[in-house]
Order: structure tokens, then C-alpha cells, then sequence
């Protein structure tokens, strides 16, 4: 049992949240829920011991283990992965050096009766006490295992771990963490760097092996099959569901509708009390009356309602030209880095109007193919944008081409016309920027507010096929929503790339899945593939492989 004890967070005399407790049991897969700022990385820090609190403190047993995968994180260069994954077992590996070599000095030695001699008899013994009473595990085999599971090949164990991106050596660390099979496992956002079939393996993982999960997280479908407990961190204070994401959002709704009526009441209550005051004020025979409601507004605490719920903003693409019956096409399309295949001879027609989706691996060429179209790369076979095509594309390197002299708001304001220019407030509101954020220079903007920024802008300019690869990673579940109801608005062509379930469920009436140097075509809603490959994974999962 980990015990948080009324802990307190301030910054400059401000309380980003205020004695808060709650306890964390063998079972509990607890999604930490808030808007960005709330303090739920704060919260995690503190539980896994990385940062201290203002007041309170985090309480659990001496032998317990606590895993932490953060945001953001860089594994060592100076090993090949499969050894960097085996530092999860670094402990017992020492351990096992260690008797090794005082079992060597026991053997050379010969003053049997000293207490040097002595002193490594007991050494070895207690430490084999603790050795010997571990789980017999086959420590290769348990690195294959999980390696595999979050998508890497075996040609990869060997590769120095300076060849792969930041997303996969993400993937690395958490291999580190699974294999410790820790007491509590944090995660803040870790399906933001893996793609799909990972995603099921590590679901399958948390749910049936992991001891206890604390998760931050904007996919809703990975939160929603995780978890069976929510905690929400909302101005200062939490709430504590014994539900999954889903049902709390109808509890939170119905708290939330009690809390505006009791707001409501509460409001009345007070100008009633004042208008009375005002009335009888110096008037003899109301003057303990008068006192007594003045007294009683001074100790009143105001009732605080939760941050509005924005989740009704409809934002709709502005029109633009129709274009040709054809939008994209692609004939024997191969593109090779040196000896490296990437696809061969894909073959693809997208017709207008059109919402498809490009699946598969990470690695697999999804990107490759969507910058072919864009022009952007060299490649072999045919591959283009049809008849007076007006595209909207949207990569993570969207963000580096906007105007760093601008601030927030003059970016968008550029781009907007007509009626949703009087929305653009609440619009960047949904997207995370509120207050004094508009008025920030994109210069001073971390990356994830410049992607978010790019994402704005995008849904403000008229276009006829729109090409989104990754859009969610810096999005929170409200902004995703957001943009999720415009993409079922557009009447354009849609090409989209994610690893999001719940965000790609029904916005796509066809599938392209990138697998094994192919490109293959499948006939079906983006719903029926994910659900007939969720089955194939697990099936693979459970055979080994």
C-alpha cells in the first residue's frame, strides 16, 4: 500500500493543489485525469520520489518499487539495446557478481579462523539468502519477450541504441520498467512514441500482469481498458472515481450539475443577504439581524465550480474549391534508402471524399510515402496530388514554419475568416491556450504548444484534402474532440496516420495497412480492421512471437 498524505504544492505563494491524500492498493489501475497544468506530472513526480512537496509526504514499504516513465527521457549511448534492457536486472546481476567473487576469495584463502574469513562466510550468506529466494526467471528470455512486445525485431537487440529515434529508445526504458515488475508503475503519456500493436501489448500487460498502474494519458481508449479507478486533479483539490474514464465522465457531469446548483443557490443566497443589509442598515431593531448576515458572508465559503466543459465548440473547416475525382494516386510506388527498402510497387487511388487511414508498425513507411506525395522525397514509380488538389498537411515539423515574431493570436488571426473569427478565443481555448497565452510569442513556445499552435491554423485555412500524420500527441482529450467532430464535418479527402484508437474510430471508411515492405488495401472501416487485428496481435502475443 503507497499512502499520499496531505501533500501541498506552491509556487510563488500560489497552491497548485492543497492537501491532497489518497491511497494506491495492489490493483489499482488509476488514471490521473486534469487539464494541462493541473499539476498531474507535479503529483507523479512527487509519488515517485523525484521531487519534493511543499507539505505532506508520500508513505510506502521499505522494499517497495516504484518505476517512472516520464515524458521525455534519453537512454545511455554506450551499449546495444538488448544490454540496455537487461539493466533492469542490474541489481541481481550484481548481486550474483558479487557472491561470485567472494566465493573466489573464500577458495584462495586460508585463515579459516579469522574474522575477515568470517565477516565474507556472512556476506555470502545473506546474500544468498536474498538471491535464491528470487524467482527462477530466464532474464534473456523475459528481455526477448518484452523487447518484442513493444516492436522490436531481433535483427534490432544487437544495434547500438544510438541508431534509433527518441520514441524508440522511449520504448527502451519502458522495456526497463516492465521487466522490473515493480509494486506501482508511472506513466506520464506513454503511448505518445509507440504505434498500435505495441499499444495492445502493453495494454494487455498492464491489465493482466502490472501490480498497481498510475497512468497519465489523453488516449481514451488506452485509459478506458487500463483502468479501473480515476483520480481528477481540478483547481487546487482531487476527486477520486472508483470507475474507468468513460463512466467518470458521467459522474463528473452529474458532480459538476450539483455543483452549478448549489453555486446558483449559494449566489441568491448572498444578494439577498446584501440587498437586506443595504436596506436595514442603521435601522435600530434590524441592527443584530444586519450583523448576523454580515457576519455569516464573511465565513461563508464560496462554492467553486469546476473548469467549463467547451466540449459543444463545433468547428467546421472553411469551404474551399472542389477538386478532381481523384485527389491521390500512387502507381508502383517503391522508395529504397541505399540497401534499405522501405515499400515496393504500392499501388493506391483515393477517391474525393474519401477518409482513409495509413496503419501498421512504426518504421514501416507511412510517413515515407505520405512525403512522396508531397513531394518532398525522391522515389521510383509514379505518386501525385490530382486535379486542382489544395492540401492541408500536418507533421510534427509543422510547427518549425510558423512566424516566431507572432504571438498565438496574431498567428491564427491571419488565416481566420468570416464567422469563426468571432470563436477564435474559444477555439485556442480548446487547444490549450488561455489567458495571457495569447498573447506569447511562438519564439518563447515550448514544442508542444507550437504543434498545437500549427494544428489551429491548419483547421482555419480552406482546403480540400487534408494529410494528418500524428496529429494528437500534444492534444489533450477536449482538443482531440474537438478536431475529431471537424474531420467528420469535412467534406474533403482525408489521409490520417495515428496510432490513436479511439481517435481514429469512425473517421475512416478505408484502410491502407503498411506491413512487411507492402502496401495493402483493405475494404473496411477503420473500426472492423483494428478489431479484427486486435485479436491477430494478441493472438501472436500469446504464441510468442
Amino acid at each position: 500500500m503507497i499512502s499520499v498524505d496531505g501533500i501541498t504544492v506552491e509556487f510563488s505563494g500560489q497552491a497548485l493543489f492543497k492537501d491532497v491524500s489518497f491511497v494506491i492498493n495492489e490493483g489499482d489501475k488509476i488514471a490521473l485525469m486534469g487539464k494541462n497544468g493541473a499539476g498531474k506530472s507535479t503529483m507523479m513526480k512527487i509519488i515517485a520520489g523525484l521531487q519534493k512537496a511543499t507539505r505532506g509526504k508520500v508513505q510506502y514499504p521499505k522494499d517497495a518499487v516504484i518505476a517512472y516513465l516520464p515524458q521525455h527521457l534519453l537512454t545511455d549511448d554506450d551499449c546495444t539495446v538488448f544490454e540496455e534492457a537487461s539493466k533492469a536486472f542490474g541489481t541481481v546481476f550484481e548481486m550474483r557478481d558479487e557472491m561470485a567473487r567472494l566465493n573466489k576469495e573464500l577458495e584462495t584463502r586460508t585463515d579459516y579462523e579469522s574474522n575477515e574469513y568470517l565477516e565474507i562466510i556472512n556476506k555470502v550468506t545473506d546474500l544468498g539468502e536474498i538471491y535464491y529466494s528470487l524467482e527462477e526467471i530466464n532474464y534473456d528470455a523475459e528481455v526477448e519477450k518484452t523487447l518484442q512486445g513493444l516492436g522490436f525485431k531481433r535483427a534490432d537487440f544487437q544495434r547500438p541504441t544510438s541508431e534509433f529515434s527518441g520514441g524508440w529508445r522511449m520504448r527502451i526504458e519502458l522495456a526497463k520498467i516492465l521487466l522490473q515488475k515493480p509494486d506501482l508503475i508511472l506513466l506520464d503519456e506513454p503511448t505518445n512514441h509507440i504505434d498500435i500493436e505495441s499499444v495492445i501489448w502493453l495494454e494487455d500487460f498492464l491489465t493482466n500482469k502490472a501490480k498497481a498502474v498510475l497512468v497519465i494519458s489523453h488516449d481514451r481508449a488506452f485509459i478506458d481498458n487500463i483502468t479501473n479507478r480515476t483520480i481528477e486533479v481540478t483547481m487546487g483539490r482531487i476527486y477520486d472515481y472508483k470507475a474507468n474514464y468513460s463512466h467518470y465522465l458521467e459522474l463528473r457531469k452529474d458532480r459538476r450539475s450539483h455543483q452549478v446548483k448549489a453555486f446558483k443557490e449559494q449566489q441568491k443566497f448572498i444578494a439577498d443577504s446584501e440587498r437586506f443589509i443595504e436596506r436595514f442598515k442603521g435601522t435600530y431593531s434590524k441592527s443584530n439581524q444586519v450583523n448576523s448576515r454580515e457576519r455569516m458572508l464573511e465565513k461563508l465559503e464560496i462554492i467553486e465550480v469546476d473548469e467549463i466543459d467547451n466540449s459543444s465548440l463545433k468547428l467546421k473547416f472553411p469551404p474551399c474549391n472542389r477538386s478532381g475525382d481523384y485527389p491521390v494516386s500512387a502507381k508502383d510506388l517503391s522508395k529504397n534508402y541505399g540497401d534499405h527498402t522501405v515499400f515496393k510497387d504500392a499501388n493506391m487511388t483515393i477517391e474525393r471524399g474519401e477518409k482513409v487511414s495509413f496503419v501498421g508498425r512504426n518504421g514501416e513507411g507511412k510517413s515515407t510515402l505520405i512525403k512522396a506525395l508531397m513531394g518532398q522525397i525522391e522515389f521510383d514509380g509514379e505518386c501525385g496530388l490530382g486535379h486542382n488538389v489544395q492540401v492541408g498537411y500536418f507533421a510534427q515539423n509543422q510547427a518549425s514554419l510558423l512566424d516566431p515574431d507572432l504571438t498565438v493570436f496574431q498567428t491564427i488571426d491571419e488565416v481566420a475568416k468570416g464567422e469563426i473569427r468571432t470563436q477564435m478565443k474559444n477555439i485556442l481555448g480548446c487547444f490549450m491556450f488561455s489567458g495571457d497565452d495569447i498573447d506569447k510569442k511562438v519564439s518563447v513556445l515550448s514544442g508542444g504548444e507550437r504543434t498545437r499552435l500549427a494544428m489551429v491554423k491548419l483547421l482555419l485555412e480552406p482546403v480540400n484534402l487534408l494529410i494528418l500524420d500524428e496529429p494528437t500527441n500534444h492534444l489533450d482529450i477536449r482538443s482531440k474532440d474537438v478536431l475529431k467532430e471537424a474531420l467528420l464535418a469535412f467534406d474533403g479527402t482525408l489521409i490520417l496516420v495515428s496510432h490513436d484508437r479511439d481517435f481514429l474510430r469512425g473517421l475512416a471508411n478505408k484502410v491502407f495497412e503498411f506491413k512487411e515492405k507492402r502496401v495493402i488495401e483493405h475494404f473496411e472501416s477503420v473500426d472492423a480492421f483494428l478489431e479484427r487485428n486486435r485479436m491477430d496481435s494478441l493472438r501472436e502475443i500469446e504464441l510468442g512471437k
